[in-house]
């Protein structure tokens, strides 16, 4: 039998509790974290850190986006561009046309000119060839030009024994007349009935010609139906009328005024 066979110790065994392991677990775990921080640090010390960003990927979807995009953009360009030369073309027309209307004015106006002048060349050729009518009338010695028979006579008679009096317009008698109040006072004592007004009066009877007067026909002024003024032809190539405030009733050759026409009523 061996000696040391199935001896037992007398030495004690340790008595390690878990508090105690696991302290020095700790310890020891606390010694290697900061071995390898250390180690960490010296390595980020010794070689710089790169910082990698991602960028986003275009997918098909945001790709077809931007292109619709782009498009609208072109075309909203494209149309300011087509309004802008269309106002620029209505502008453009607008100028034209106040040219051209600025040019026709100034045509009628000459054209306007032209015409009056013509007319007032006319109106003076009118006026003399009148004049020498009258005046041919004015030295006839017929008998039947120049002395009035009948009711003629009263007219002639009454508006020659007027000469003198006083012109006032509307005036009517005995001793203020206008013109066509004179002719219709005249007239009304020979049982002939005028309307009031020279207007009306001048489209009475029946137009004569002025290089065939006879003594009591009306003569107007203006043309028959607007005529402005009327007076009674007495012969001899003179008329009676009310002529204006300035010269009341008076007696005047016929050149003196040549009228536009003449009526007989009677």
């Amino acid at each position: 039998m061996s000696h040391t066979a199935h001896i037992r110790s007398h030495r004690k065994p340790r008595n390690r509790n878990a508090s105690t392991i696991a302290m020095r677990a700790g310890v020891a775990g606390g010694v290697l974290s900061l071995a390898a921080a250390g180690a960490s640090a010296s390595a980020s010390a010794a070689e710089p850190v790169t910082q990698t960003l991602e960028l986003p990927t275009f997918t098909a979807d945001l790709s077809a986006q931007v292109a619709q995009s782009a498009e609208a953009t072109q075309q909203a360009a494209d149309n300011y561009q087509l309004q802008a030369e269309r106002d620029a073309a209505a502008s453009k027309a607008a100028k034209q046309a106040e040219a051209d209307l600025a040019v026709a004015k100034k045509k009628a106006a000459e054209a306007e000119r032209k015409a009056e002048a013509a007319r007032k060349t006319a109106a003076a050729a009118s006026r003399s060839s009148e004049r020498t009518v009258l005046a041919a009338t004015s030295g006839s010695t017929s008998t039947g030009a120049s002395t009035a028979t009948g009711s003629a006579a009263s007219v002639v008679a009454f508006v020659k024994a007027q000469i003198g009096d006083t012109y006032i317009s509307g005036g009517t008698g005995p001793n203020v007349w206008d013109c066509s109040g004179l002719v219709q006072a005249a007239f009304k004592q020979a049982g002939v009935s005028l309307p009031r007004v020279s207007q009306d009066q001048s489209t009475q009877g029946t137009q004569v010609s002025l290089s065939n007067l006879q003594p009591g026909d009306i003569l107007y002024w203006g043309s028959a139906g607007s005529a402005y003024h009327v007076a009674v032809y007495v012969g001899g190539g003179n008329f009676v009328g009310a002529q204006n405030p300035s010269e009341g009733v008076v007696e005047r050759p016929l050149s003196y005024d040549p009228p536009t026409g003449a009526i007989r009523v009677l």
